[in-house]
């Protein structure tokens, strides 16, 4: 039986529009670029993230390129704001710009180092409490339970105590218990996950812990994760302040926004200006961090997705 050859002008689709087909393709993203434009299409986290990028550059160069050093004495003291000293200087001299700055980088380095100690104990054991289940995960969530039910501030002050303020004692306690909200919100996400077919499947071929974790179960559970990190900095940053504001703090001469804080509090009748700066940059950078967890948030929700 010989085969004839079949002109394409003889058929036609039927109930098609090509034009049609063309613009729902055109339309088709992926998610994360989905996420990209729902998240820049808020207008309060685009705000917090300009926000965010402002800071980190101002604390990375400014002690860098500055004429002045954070240290210095340049002997003008409770000079207020001026085209000389921008923020003005503190009671020993000492130019309060320069030391804003410096002082950023300290409290954003305690912060980024907690949330991301926060963030890989917190995946670690939340996956595989969640992942294990039965008697592991009821010793492991127990155990997180003991540590929730001692109080935070009462634990990072005791420890401070003990091993002496500076930088990284203060990175030890702010990370000592802040790890178990991440854990409570992974061990979630994860007994969600585990029953899905492709991780029941991975599982059936041979798949390790090890890689469920990293291949399957992390990477479903990143939105979460993301936006709970983006509240943990702002979290640490604050912490941070308020132990440095009782004394806590980086030693001197070390500036933190906290110690900045601590030691305008009482010039704030003759020179208020050594307490309004610190704090209002400790105010904006809590407040842009949250606006961009809100916006991840949102733009990460599935039941906001059309």
């Amino acid at each position: 039986m010989t085969q004839q050859q079949i002109e394409k002008d003889k058929f036609k689709i039927i109930g098609g529009n090509h034009e049609a087909t063309d613009k729902l393709a055109d339309k088709s993203v992926s998610f994360w670029k989905e996420v990209f434009l729902r998240f820049s299409h808020n207008k309060m986290a685009i705000f917090g993230l300009i926000a965010l990028i402002g800071i980190v550059l101002m604390a990375t160069f400014v002690p860098m390129f500055s004429q002045y050093h954070y240290s210095e004495q340049l002997g003008s003291y409770n000079a207020p704001p001026s085209a000389e000293f921008w923020f003005g200087t503190d009671d020993l001299g000492r130019d309060i710009f320069v030391r804003v700055w410096a002082g950023a980088r300290i409290s954003l380095l305690i912060g980024f180092a907690a949330a991301i100690i926060d963030l890989i104990i917190g995946v670690l054991w939340g996956s595989i409490s969640g992942l294990a289940g039965g008697r592991v995960d009821n010793i492991m969530m127990r155990i997180a339970d003991v540590l929730t039910a001692i109080p935070y501030l009462l634990v990072v002050i005791v420890l401070l105590v003990v091993l002496k303020p500076g930088i990284v004692p203060m990175i030890i306690a702010l990370s000592i218990t802040g790890w178990i909200q991440m854990a409570r919100i992974v061990r979630g996400e994860v007994l969600a996950i585990k029953n899905q077919e492709y991780v029941l499947a991975a599982r059936t071929l041979g798949a390790r812990t090890g890689h469920l974790i990293l291949k399957h179960l992390v990477p479903n559970a990143l939105g979460v994760i993301l936006v709970t990190m983006t509240l943990t900095v702002p979290s640490a940053i604050f912490t941070e302040s308020f132990l440095s504001y009782l004394g806590l703090g980086v030693p001197a001469p070390l500036a933190s926004w906290g110690t900045m804080a601590s030691e305008g509090n009482g010039a704030i009748a003759n020179a208020p200006w050594r307490l309004i700066f610190p704090a209002l940059f400790i105010s904006l950078t809590i407040f842009a961090f949250n606006a961009v967890g809100d916006g991840l948030r949102d733009a990460l929700d599935p039941k906001l997705r059309k």
